[in-house]
């Protein structure tokens, strides 16, 4: 996430709800892959969960970014 973002996540996430829920929700999935991509060889299990975590990663940012537009927008 850009420096502006990571502003407006900060200033606007205690009073949204939706904005707070998915922004733990990418910070989790992004722990997720790291730990998963830190290891040298990956089962096809791995890859498999590899996989569909950045698909919802790449959901929830979608959304995220959807709600930023909209503070964005606001703030003019």
């Amino acid at each position: 996430m850009e420096p502006k973002d990571n502003a407006l996540i900060e200033k606007y996430a205690a009073t949204d709800p939706e904005l707070k829920a998915l922004w733990d929700e990418h910070i989790l999935f992004e722990k997720q892959l790291e730990k998963i991509e830190s290891k040298s060889f990956l089962t096809p299990a791995e890859e498999k969960q590899a996989k569909e975590l950045k698909k919802q990663k790449l959901d929830g940012k979608t959304r995220l970014h959807a709600i930023l537009d909209r503070y964005r927008a606001l703030e003019g």
